[in-house]
This record gives structure tokens, C-alpha cells and sequence, in this order.
């Protein structure tokens, strides 16, 4: 594999037609993509006031036992979450700057929130990456995970959202009876997140962390919570009667709302917190439990602020340094990271304090990300997003995340808080393989029947060109070469002379070149 082919397909996300033989300086042009802050990603599609609504529209018909609309707006927020993700795959699949969207998606995973776990997340899970995610990849770690650490996404995800502190005095007032379903939800310690944050997030297992420092790390981040979704927590912090709030605030004396707000929370006019209409982070001080906290030999003080010191702590510290580089490794170069690369990442990231934009410099310049021997099975996304670019379709329409769910991988929905696997052996196994060729030949057969990049409303939809020729890709007669360029063929390959045979139908080549080993590698 020639270095072009490695910078475009091993560090970006495919290549166009012809890219390889322009690309003089592969190490130079990722490193430029690196200058500058992270591409800007188009509006959210549809707005997230509109999510919002339509999700708080969702509480308010569980609360209201509202089965028909609890349908509708389930119907409702997964419609948003597909357009959300298609917009997320065209913005990747018309990138400049393929190398910084490649490391969008690794910490789109390594700080992954999942579909899978329901509506609640799903209305979120497009703005967490736009919000908390590509923001911060090219700037330090500790911003980037308390980023993801305060993101309603993540808060709901791994239901820090409702963690109470046992002392705290949401815990000891006395109980009234339920407003409604979830009222009784905010009463216990939750570890869920304090475990992920130490297990996934920054040390790995074996990072030298017991259940002690799970707990107290649960007990810190008690209070972190989400406003704006016109639950308990809104009572709790406003306690009005109309808007998001509802009956009933934080005790007082005498069992009345507590004047004011926590942390500086701002107020409507009848108390409830306000949002502009989108559920936000917020401090629940009633909720935190009090005290002094001890996580791997550290003390923190009690209050949000211990939150924010205990993160910058652990992204800063040694384990998580060697975790990370591992799994950078891992995703960019081989299953097997060769431990020299995982040596120097390791040291870059220390000497820079995780400063990501020079963590990403040091793995270009790894000697062995450059090695033709090294290389990784494209994963269900990085395949469909290289056909994308290797047919010149530069708009992902939704029917693009139809096929990724029929290949496994749909965008923002691990099987768990791990996110999606990066081995080999997970997506090349034999009915993978297989899943993947049938598709190959699906999409032929409508680039065949409506040219590249044709109308027809499939994945291969948008500018009708052949790649390279500006022709229509009928059945047959057709040089299809261009497309062999996007790929490392050795001179001896047979998919060469079979690109450039005109006698054979031009579908049956384009499955061939789309479902063959040389396409399937980076």
C-alpha cells in the first residue's frame, strides 16, 4: 500500500477517484487538516428545540398513561434521530478534512452514549457529538471528557441524571407519595457513570482503581443532572406551577420552596429553571451528597466544583495516557498495536498533558503508521462512507442508515457503554462478509441503473457522474479504471483488467470493486 493510499484510507475515510496521484505530501496533508478548530457540522436537522419538545412530549404521555401518544412521539423522535443521522454521515462523507472526522468518530465511540438505550437518548445523541464531542478533539482531554461528563446525553445514558447522594436532602426529606411515574427515581446513589468514567473512559480495567473509588467517585458527581425535561428534577429546582416545574419544590423551612436557585440557576418568573426551551446540565446542590470524598488516594471537597477536579485529575493521569494511546493505536494501525507506537503516543500524550491536536501529530508521525503491513478491516461505517466518496456522493440520504443497521453498525448505537468494537474478527466474520457482498451488489445495480451518483434515492444517490468520467455507469461500456484509483491495487490484481473491460456489465464490476478484498482494507 502506497503512503497516499495509507494518509486517504488508513487516517481518512476513503478516497475519490484520482486523489491518490495528487496527494505529493500524505504526511503534510493530514497534518494540515490538523491546524484550525474542528469543522463546524451543519445545522441540527431538525432543530433541537423541535427534539426537545417532541421528547418532552413523549414524558408528559408516559405520565399520562397516553399510549396513542406515547406512539407518536416515539415516531416522532426516532424520525429526528434518522434525519440527525444521515446529516452527521453527509457532513463526514463531503469532508476536506477526513483525518479530523475519523477522530470525530474514535471519540464519538471511546465517549459513546447508545440509541440502543431508548428514547430518552435518542433525542440527544446527534447534539452530544455536535456539542460535547467535535468541539474538544483537537484540544485537551480533560475539556473533552468533562464536556462529556456534563452532556445530558451522558448524563442519561449511564443515569447519573438521577443519582442521589444517601445523605443528601433530597434523600432525608420525608416522602409525600408520587406526582407521578419517576418522581421516586431521584432517591438513591447511582455508580453507573462514576464506573464507566474509570473503567471506559480513562484507566481501563486493571487502571489501579477498587469499588471504593467507584463509590466515592458516584457520591462526587451526585447532583449532576439534566433541567428542561419537566420532571422531578425541574420541581425540584423551580417548583412553579406552570411551564417545565409542576407542584412542589425543595424543602425549605416549613416544607416551602427554597428561594433562588442552586449554583446560580436562572428562573422564570414562576420558578422554573430556565432552558430556551432544551434540556441542559444543571447542579442539583439538594441532590449532591455532602462531605469530603477520597478517589485513589485524592480528597475533594463537596459542590460541583470537586466534579470538575476529580475529571481534570483523572485524564491527566498516567493510566489513562497509556489506556487511550492503546486504543488510538488500536483503531489507526493494528489489532496488535506494535508497543513502540503505544511507548511514544504515551509519552506525547504526558509531555502535553493529553493536548489531543499533538496526540494526533505524534500518530502521524509514527513510523509505523506508514508500514504497508499493518492494516484494518474497514468497519460497516468507514465502508459505506468510502463508497460514498468513491462514487462522488457527497450527500448520505436516510436510506444510507437503513443499510448501516442491516450491517450492524448504525451511527450512535453500541450494543454498550464500550462502544463499537475495533477488531477485525468482529466485522469480518464469515456472515458479515457475506451481508456486505449481497449490499455491494444492491448498490451496483442502482448506480448501474441510475449512473453514480444517480437520482435514485438509494445509498448511491446524489451527483450522477461515473467516477472520474463524467458518464453515466450503464450496462456495459464503460471504463471504470477511476474507480480502481480509490483503492491500493498491485499491478497483478485482476479487478484492474476487469474495471477496464467494457464487454462486462458495468453493475457486476462495481459490486466486485465494492465487495473485494483491496476495498474492504485500510
Amino acid at each position: 500500500m502506497s503512503a497516499p493510499h495509507i494518509a486517504l484510507n488508513r487516517f481518512g475515510l476513503g478516497a475519490r477517484p484520482g486523489e491518490a496521484s495528487g496527494l505529493g505530501d500524505p504526511r503534510g496533508w493530514l497534518e494540515d487538516q490538523l491546524e484550525g478548530d474542528p469543522p463546524d457540522r451543519a445545522a441540527a436537522v431538525p432543530s433541537d428545540q423541535a427534539v426537545a419538545e417532541a421528547f418532552r412530549g413523549f414524558l408528559t404521555a408516559v405520565r399520562s398513561q397516553d399510549r396513542d401518544g406515547v406512539r407518536a412521539a416515539t415516531r416522532k423522535v426516532i424520525e429526528f434521530h434518522a434525519r440527525e443521522s444521515a446529516a452527521a454521515l453527509a457532513t463526514r462523507a463531503a469532508s476536506e478534512r477526513p483525518f479530523v472526522e475519523r477522530w470525530i468518530a474514535f471519540w464519538s465511540n471511546h465517549l459513546c452514549v447508545s440509541v440502543g438505550a431508548g428514547i430518552r437518548v435518542a433525542a440527544f445523541a446527534g447534539r452530544y457529538e455536535r456539542e460535547a464531542i467535535r468541539p474538544h478533539v483537537l484540544g485537551p482531554f480533560e475539556k473533552l471528557l468533562l464536556a462529556s461528563a456534563r452532556h445530558p446525553a451522558m448524563l442519561l445514558y449511564l443515569d447519573n441524571a438521577q443519582s442521589v447522594g444517601p445523605e443528601s436532602r433530597v434523600a432525608r426529606r420525608p416522602r409525600r407519595g408520587r406526582s407521578g411515574p419517576g418522581q421516586d427515581r431521584l432517591r438513591g446513589l447511582n455508580e453507573n457513570y462514576a464506573r464507566e468514567l474509570l473503567e471506559l473512559h480513562t484507566l481501563g480495567v486493571g487502571g489501579g482503581y477498587s469499588q471504593d473509588d467507584v463509590r466515592e467517585l458516584a457520591r462526587i458527581l451526585t447532583g449532576w443532572t439534566v433541567a428542561g425535561l419537566g420532571g422531578p428534577v425541574d420541581r425540584l429546582l423551580g417548583g412553579g406551577s406552570g411551564g417545565m416545574g409542576g407542584r412542589g419544590g425543595p424543602p425549605g423551612r416549613g416544607g416551602q420552596p427554597a428561594p433562588g436557585g442552586p449554583g446560580g440557576v436562572p428562573r422564570e418568573a414562576d420558578g422554573a429553571p430556565t432552558t430556551d426551551g432544551i434540556p441542559t446540565f444543571h447542579f442539583l446542590e439538594w441532590a449532591h451528597e455532602p462531605g469530603r470524598k477520597t478517589v485513589l488516594g485524592r480528597r475533594y471537597d463537596e459542590g460541583e466544583s470537586a466534579g470538575h477536579e476529580v475529571i481534570r485529575d483523572l485524564a491527566r493521569r498516567p493510566e489513562a495516557a497509556r489506556f487511550i494511546s492503546t486504543k488510538l493505536v488500536t483503531h489507526f494501525i493494528d489489532d496488535a498495536p506494535p508497543p513502540r507506537a503505544v511507548d511514544r503516543l504515551t509519552a506525547r500524550w504526558l509531555e502535553t498533558e493529553g493536548d489531543l491536536r499533538e496526540v494526533a501529530r505524534e500518530l502521524v508521525a509514527l513510523d509505523e503508521a506508514w508500514e504497508p503491513r499493518y492494516r484494518k478491516f474497514r468497519t460497516p461505517q468507514d465502508w459505506m462512507l468510502a463508497i460514498l466518496r468513491a462514487v462522488g456522493n457527497d450527500d448520505a440520504n436516510p436510506a444510507v442508515t437503513r443499510v448501516l443497521r442491516q450491517l450492524r453498525h448504525p451511527l450512535w448505537a453500541p450494543p454498550s457503554p464500550a462502544g463499537y468494537s475495533d477488531l477485525n474478527r468482529d466485522w469480518g466474520d464469515p456472515d458479515s462478509l457475506m451481508n456486505r457482498a449481497e449490499l455491494a451488489r444492491t448498490l451496483a445495480e442502482r448506480t448501474g441503473r441510475d449512473g453514480l451518483g444517480g437520482s435514485g434515492g438509494g445509498p448511491g444517490a446524489g451527483r450522477s457522474s461515473n467516477p472520474g468520467t463524467g458518464q453515466s455507469a450503464g450496462a456495459g461500456g464503460r471504463d471504470l479504471r477511476p474507480l480502481g484509483t480509490v483503492m491500493p491495487l498491485e499491478p497483478d490484481d485482476p479487478l484492474g483488467a476487469i474495471l477496464a473491460d467494457t464487454s462486462l456489465d458495468a453493475s457486476e464490476r462495481i459490486a466486485l470493486a465494492f465487495a473485494g478484498p483491496a476495498f474492504q482494507w485500510r
